[in-house]
């Protein structure tokens, strides 16, 4: 494709808006239009956005405009409707996570990717993220199994909480945040998971009575491998150890050390936060003759790595180069139903008190 994609944004929140300033800086992206429930008469929009058309209708917007591309970046009730719908248009779609609500909206969100001959993109920033990419690379010379152990507490309120709210109308925390790094651990162990358990505790009253703010899930993989992910949002959220990112095996560990997470200049609400990373600490296990360590720990600093909106931009280059190269999206999409799986068996676990064999 020698000219531009012609790309329709839907949705105007955080990740939304984002994106769509990552298209406005990119030369192989038009924006045609922004889209949400309340664009037309939305305020506060960055300089850069707008001038560019405004619809409050999503479908209206799809048959006005007749995009090449949509990102779709509106809460996870609406992912598989509104991407089967672009599929139909014949647009391409970047999906923020998670695909769809259920494993099977997911499933049919794919097939209709595949019937249609559009590619799927799923907004799993971190593998854009060269620090997470050393993080797993770093992780696969450890040996076999691997104890990896990750979470993202958020102290959240004001706005934040609001939209933290809104989010657990349809998902909890850990299946919310928790495709992410349940994404990271397959990546590392590259093992079929095998049985998921998890715990979860309701610790407000502003949620609805099947809701919970706080779960902890466990997963084991076949080759051994087990992963722990831990997820809180709300005001009652402890700040202290909010971000933990770790991998042992046999041969050492590999830690992401953070000391602006650990309440040093960042809050855990923070987006930025989120994918940022001071250093990386490289343990290695080996003792010589005498029970002392062969070496030195390792510090790999990661210094000038990118932002939330420059991790936004990588993410659209790889989209676009996914349209103008026809890149083969399986491997791709699978691992986004499969992370997907695991997070949702965790909820059910959750919810039956009972270990979910997958």
């Amino acid at each position: 494709m020698s000219q531009p994609v012609r790309i329709l944004v839907v949705g105007l929140g955080n990740m939304g808006l984002s994106h769509a300033k990552a298209y406005h800086a990119l030369d192989g992206f038009d924006i045609v239009g922004l889209c949400s429930r309340s664009a037309t008469t939305m305020t506060g929009l960055p300089d850069q956005l707008t001038a560019y058309p405004r619809f409050d209708d999503y479908e209206a917007a799809l048959a006005a405009l007749k995009p090449d591309a949509v990102c779709i970046c509106t809460y996870p009730d609406s992912h598989a409707e509104f991407a089967i719908k672009a599929f139909q248009a014949g647009a391409h779609v970047f999906l923020e996570k998670p695909v769809a609500e259920t494993v099977a909206e997911s499933e049919k969100v794919i097939a209709v990717a595949r019937e249609t001959g559009r590619k799927l993109v799923v907004g799993y920033i971190l593998r854009h993220h060269p620090s997470w990419a050393k993080f797993v690379e770093l992780s696969q010379t450890l040996g076999k199994p691997l104890v990896m152990r990750m979470n993202l507490n958020q102290q959240s309120s004001g706005e934040t909480w609001g939209v933290h709210k809104n989010l657990m109308k349809s998902l909890s925390p850990i299946v919310d945040c928790g495709v992410h790094y349940l994404d990271m651990m397959c990546l590392m162990t590259r093992a079929k998971p095998v049985s998921v358990h998890a715990i979860g505790a309701r610790l407000t009253e502003e949620i609805g009575a099947d809701m919970y703010n706080y779960g902890q899930l466990q997963v084991r993989f076949e080759d051994g491998s087990v992963g722990w992910y831990e997820a809180g949002w709300g005001p009652m959220i402890s700040e202290t150890a909010f971000f933990v990112k770790d991998v042992i095996g046999p041969k050492g560990c590999v830690s992401i050390v953070a000391a602006e997470e650990a309440g040093q200049g960042h809050k855990s609400d923070d987006v930025d936060a989120h994918t940022k990373t001071s250093a990386l600490r490289v343990h290695h296990g080996e003792l010589d003759g005498q029970g002392r360590f062969t070496r030195a720990d390792e510090i790999l600093r990661m210094d000038e790595e990118p932002g939330h909106d420059e991790l936004c931009e990588r993410e659209q280059v790889y989209f676009h180069r996914t349209i103008v190269d026809d890149i083969d999206l399986t491997d791709h999409m699978n691992d986004a139903v499969n992370s997907l799986r695991i997070a949702l068996a965790a909820d059910e676990s959750v919810r039956t008190g009972q270990i979910v064999t997958l």
